[in-house]
């Protein structure tokens, strides 16, 4: 077992990074004005309260402090994990098992083909996406049963863009979105579709004969997200780069307008702002936001670098966090710290705006986008070294280098434990009440490097891509075998 400096895993940051706003600020000197009749926070004196007033106020600034936390993380309900990265908060009070070994797996099953994308959920029914072929020639949805294990059925589509089957290149990259309705697919190569839970297919579009070739460095990894009727297709290729609103219930379009124009394997998030919702979309350079309702371009920013794969991470009203590697090769390269951190959106006469309310001094990403819980923002690095920022301030902690490796899945928190999944098949499960390091989990013993496989890339199969939070089980993807743990 071993521990890290956890001073910032305490209920006093939480409180921290809830009383910032000045009604609260308020009624916080009131009550601290009780006895003293002093000065606090910067505001006038305030006369002595009956008992009956400062009962009143006790309860008021316990519901509001209750309600700003619920606004920085809402936790997902059991079962509820319907997207990629749980639309951004990858959170859960779900108890979910801390140790295991590949003899303890309830079940495993193997796909067919090889995906990247990751498993998602709804009632009972685990849906998850492949390719095959030495082209990617077809693109498959699978339906597992969550207790078994069992394919319930397969659905399989024609690639529209086949490209030579590598490392080089995403495979089956974006991960679908589920609703009571239906399983919502895109695939790189051009494919989005709706399929009902009983496996047929409601409507299918290709991308490519309507709108031209899909070409794209590493190819096409951003997924999809959605709101109650529409599904948000976000397809930044090389040259004339397109977002998408799509009907779920028809498959056509209700906006189209132009991407961003710059490299990206990020997902658009959407989020709330100010009483509204926006579509914020991160690529490299450059970060904006968008009206979900019509596709109107908000506002962007382009004061960041090396954002090419870490999705937006909601963290309260107009606020996200954003991961940034310290990139290769790249004008910015070793510079990731001042670049991650957490964006704010504001309104003024002028028009929206967005700017950095804190960068990290030494925290940077990889593939996996940060999460946030309780207070803190929490990092992992290509060497595989954790981070642990104060979410109001900034604030860094001391860093921890854990036993899991570098990461390419996006971590979870399930039940205040935070779950770590190392590229290579370990899982790293540390207790954020203690700091203490739980156990580090293997589920299979890493392969050699390929002759084909990417420098620094595991070889073809190897690669744990994602958890999935789906009681009473943790999900596992590898890119040919999904894993449940009990």
């Amino acid at each position: 077992m071993s521990t890290f400096d956890n001073s910032i895993f305490t209920p006093a940051t939480s409180v921290a990074a809830i009383i910032g706003g000045v009604a609260l600020c308020r009624m916080l000197a009131q009550v601290a004005s009780l006895r003293s009749g002093i000065r606090l926070l910067g505001f006038a004196q305030i006369p002595r309260l009956s008992r009956a007033r400062v009962a009143k106020l006790a309860v008021t600034v316990g519901l509001a402090a209750s309600a700003c936390s619920a606004t920085i993380v809402k936790a997902a309900e059991p079962g509820s994990w319907s997207s990629f990265q749980n639309s951004g908060i990858p959170v859960t009070t779900a108890s979910l098992p801390t140790k295991w070994s590949p003899e303890s797996v309830a079940w495993k099953t193997k796909l067919t083909g090889y995906g990247q994308s990751t498993v998602v959920v709804h009632e009972g029914t685990l849906y998850v996406t492949t390719t095959e072929g030495e082209n990617k020639e077809k693109y498959h949805l699978e339906a597992l049963s969550l207790e078994s294990g069992q394919k319930k059925w397969t659905v399989s589509f024609e690639n529209p863009s086949p490209e030579k089957n590598s490392t080089y290149v995403s495979r089956a990259a974006p991960t679908p979105v589920v609703d009571a309705q239906a399983c919502y697919l895109y695939f790189e190569g051009g494919v989005i579709a709706a399929v009902a839970h009983s496996g047929e297919t409601i409507w299918q579009r290709d991308l490519v004969e309507q709108y031209g070739a899909i070409k794209a460095r590493h190819g096409i990894a951003s997924s999809l997200e959605q709101d109650d009727t529409s599904l948000f297709v976000w397809v930044e290729r090389m040259e004339e780069p397109y977002l998408l609103a799509v009907d779920k219930a028809t498959g056509k379009n209700k906006w189209k307008v132009p991407g961003l124009g710059s490299t990206t394997w990020s997902t658009p998030r959407l989020m709330s702002v100010a009483g509204t919702k926006q579509l914020v979309c991160s690529s490299s350079g450059k970060i904006a936001g968008f009206d979900p309702q019509t596709g109107e371009q908000l506002w962007d920013f382009d004061g960041v670098a090396n954002n090419t794969s870490c999705s937006p991470m909601p963290v309260g009203d107009g606020k996200f966090l954003i991961g940034a590697s310290n990139g290769r090769g790249e004008e910015n390269a070793a510079k990731g710290a001042a670049y991650n951190g957490v964006v704010e959106i504001t309104k003024s006469a002028d028009g929206w705006t967005a700017k950095y309310a804190w960068h990290a001094t030494r925290a940077t990403s990889s593939f996996g986008s940060p999460v946030v819980h309780d207070g803190s923002a929490y990092f992992v690095d290509r060497g595989g070294v954790l981070y642990v920022n104060d979410l109001t301030t900034g604030k860094e902690s001391r860093p921890k280098r854990v036993d899991c490796g570098g990461i390419w899945a996006t971590p979870l928190v399930a039940n205040n434990k935070l779950y770590l999944f190392g590229q290579k098949g370990a899982t790293t499960v540390i207790d954020l009440a203690t700091g203490e390091e739980i156990a580090t989990n293997s589920l299979w013993k890493v392969e050699p490097k390929s002759d084909s496989a990417e420098d620094g890339r595991p070889s073809s199969g190897s690669v744990l891509y994602a958890g999935t939070v789906a009681p009473p089980y943790l999900i596992l993807r590898r890119g040919d075998v999904v894993y449940a743990i009990k």
